[in-house]
This record gives C-alpha cells, sequence and structure tokens, in this order.
C-alpha cells in the first residue's frame, strides 16, 4: 500500500500532491495516460469511459455487491461511446470511468459534477463498489469508479475522454466551523456586495455560510434564464458551438424584485455576493436543505481554490451560478433570499496552481451564468 511522504498535513489535497498521487497509482487509467490538463488545483477529472448502459432505473450497490453485479438486471441497451453517443433526457446511464482508484488507508475521496455539467441540467454521480452512497469513496478504496447520468431538460451528445465530473482526495477532516469561518472572513474577506466585503454581522453562518439570490434591477433587467423545452440536443465535446437563445429565454424580475419559478422547470441564476476562496481553501455547496422551501439549488458545487480570489485584492469575488428547480408547485424567491450554503475545508497545503488564469478556468469572474458551450453570451439583458 502507498504511503505519504514525510511532513505532509491533512486537508484536501492539492494539485502537486495531485500529481504525486497518480505517480503513485492512487489514482490509474489503464491504458490510458492521466494528461496534466485533467488536474485542476484540488481535484482530477474523471473521463467517460467506452461504453455505457442504459439503465430502466437507478440505484445504489450495497455491501455485498459491486455495482455490475447491481446494474446486471436495470440495463437493457448498451452503447458504444468511442464516436460519440446521444444520450436521451430523463433516462439514466451507466458509465464505466476511466479512471480507478487504489487508494491508501488514509485517504479517502469525494466526487462532484463539473461547474458545465450542473449548468446544463445534467444530474451525475458517481458510485463504487459495495458502497451504499452516491459520490462519497471510502479511504482504502480500490476499485473502478461508474459514473451515474441523466440528462434533465437537454438530450446530450458525449463521447470516451469526456470529463462531466472530477474527485478530489482528503486526508482527514479539514472542515472549517462557523467560528474559524468568522476569523477567516475577517482576515481574508469570503464574501462581497455592492463591491465591499460583508460586514461581520452580515454574515449568515450556519455550519456554513449562506449565499443569497440576486433578483434586483427594473423590469427590463435579466436575472437569470429559463431553459427552453424540447431543444436540439448538446454536443458537450463542442465549446462555444451554441446560439443560447436557441436553448434558454432570458428571466427578468417581477416588481417588489422577485421570481416565481414555474415547477420542473430549470433556472440559471446568480448569487447576490461575489465568492472569493483563498489559496489555503477549498469550498462545496451543499445538498438543499428540505426546510428552506420547495426548491433544489444546485447540482454541482465546488470552488477551488483561487475562485474569486487575487493575490493583488483587487476584486471583489465571483459571483456563484445558482442551478435551480422549483418541486410540484410554483415557487416565490425574491432578492436576497438565502438559497444555499457553502462549507469550507482547509488544503492540506497551497496549490501550486489556482483557478482562474492559471488553469484556463471558464467561469472566474463571470456575469452570466450560461455554460461554455454557448456563444455570444449576454453579459446582460442587451448584450
Amino acid at each position: 500500500m502507498a504511503e505519504r511522504g514525510a511532513g505532509e498535513t491533512t486537508g484536501v489535497l492539492p494539485a502537486q500532491r495531485l500529481r504525486e498521487a497518480i505517480e503513485r497509482e492512487w489514482i490509474v487509467a489503464g491504458a490510458w495516460r492521466i494528461p496534466g490538463e485533467s488536474v485542476q488545483p484540488a481535484s482530477v477529472d474523471l473521463r467517460l469511459g467506452e461504453r455505457a448502459w442504459a439503465l430502466r432505473c437507478s440505484f445504489l450497490p450495497d455491501s455485498d455487491s459491486t455495482v455490475e453485479q447491481k446494474a446486471e438486471d436495470l440495463a437493457f441497451e448498451e452503447i458504444d461511446l468511442r464516436d460519440g453517443a446521444t444520450l436521451e433526457r430523463d433516462r439514466p446511464y451507466l458509465v464505466p470511468l476511466i479512471e480507478e482508484l487504489r487508494l491508501p488507508d488514509e485517504i479517502r475521496a469525494k466526487a462532484n459534477p463539473k461547474s458545465s455539467t450542473g449548468r446544463l441540467d445534467v444530474f451525475t454521480r458517481v458510485l463504487t463498489d459495495r458502497n451504499h452512497r452516491f459520490d462519497e469513496i471510502a479511504a482504502g478504496y480500490r476499485g473502478q469508479l461508474y459514473l451515474e447520468v441523466v440528462p434533465r431538460t437537454f438530450a446530450i451528445r458525449v463521447k470516451t475522454g469526456l470529463a462531466l465530473n472530477q474527485v478530489r482526495l482528503i486526508d482527514g477532516d479539514g472542515r472549517l466551523s462557523d467560528r474559524e469561518l468568522l476569523a477567516l472572513h475577517g482576515q481574508v474577506p469570503l464574501l462581497f456586495r455592492d463591491g465591499q466585503p460583508l460586514a461581520a454581522g452580515s454574515l449568515s453562518l450556519g455550519d456554513g455560510l449562506f449565499l443569497s439570490l440576486d433578483a434586483s434591477g427594473g423590469p427590463d433587467a435579466t436575472v437569470g434564464y429559463r431553459a427552453k423545452k424540447n431543444s436540439l440536443p448538446i454536443d458537450l465535446t463542442k465549446v462555444g458551438a451554441l446560439r443560447w437563445q436557441e436553448y434558454w429565454e432570458p428571466v427578468r424580475p417581477e416588481a417588489k424584485q422577485r421570481i416565481v419559478l414555474e415547477p420542473e422547470v430549470f433556472y440559471l441564476l446568480l448569487s447576490a455576493e461575489g465568492v472569493s476562496i483563498p489559496p489555503s481553501y477549498a469550498a462545496e455547496m451543499l445538498a438543499y436543505d428540505p426546510t428552506a422551501g420547495e426548491l433544489r439549488t444546485h447540482y454541482a458545487g465546488f470552488f477551488d481554490p483561487g475562485f474569486g480570489y487575487s493575490r493583488k485584492r483587487d476584486t471583489t469575488g465571483s459571483r456563484a451560478a445558482l442551478e435551480v428547480r422549483a418541486r410540484d408547485v410554483s415557487f416565490m424567491v425574491e432578492h436576497g433570499q438565502p438559497v444555499c450554503k457553502l462549507a469550507f475545508e482547509r488544503m492540506a497545503e497551497e496549490p501550486d496552481v489556482l483557478y482562474g488564469e492559471d488553469v484556463g478556468s471558464n467561469y472566474q469572474g463571470q456575469q452570466t451564468m450560461l455554460s461554455k458551450h454557448f456563444l455570444g453570451q449576454p453579459a446582460d439583458a442587451d448584450a
């Protein structure tokens, strides 16, 4: 079993230690090479393998079964992804991933969708053998990774080698308490509004930092986008190839700065706050809290070190994209309403590359929430 190097500390493993993990074969790819661009500041991209199974329904393995054993009775079609294939809306698919894990006993892993995946309403979760939890990978796991893919709003075209998810490796528990978050914000502002750091008394804390919705502006302002139904498939292998108007329609606030969400329609909105993640930390947008209302507020929620951050302290953060769907009934949300929560984790050490220019990030300083697949993206209502 591989061992940690001398002097290594606990927390989320940064890019340089992820490269070492690949060299130590904690992450392997069989006959494939793991390219340098797969390594992000705090995660490694996970790529689709050569086949997928169309499933009758979603599932989880149990402690006595592998993923493929459990899928045998639920899969009804095998799909070749090598030359590309279109995945239908609202159909679950299971895809063996190229990457596999051979983790040492003290290292656990956690997976999450990449930002562009969530912004297209593609629901994804990683499964591992003999584990009844999605995305949470036990310390010491050695085995195959599988991705459940469910396109919700748009049919999608995918291909072997495409990365829809990413995995981060974690040593110990580096989660920050509310008291530690408050102290950190006093040293390096984490949230901004109207170009200024939020005052400590304005922070909303509860096992993390709450973010609120931006529904400001007059009747001509664009505060988000509503997905159109029955659009053509989206080829996820192509960047900047689609006209956004063919897939989205602008959302404009009602009087009193509010939005009424239609049930089971997918919306992209933005946080009212700018978020800044210092280099020695990462953050995760936590799962929806059912006591907060009848809506789900995100799918992809991982924020790399450096998101919205500048070493020169000359930025006021980047606003967070919110992937929102109301459940069952129409639901009203108002400007400044808390809709999601960020939990912060320590990095084991500061990464040698940060989110932004270091890794060619697509969403640093974002003013629109549409994914990278659309061209001519508006920064405001009339752009």
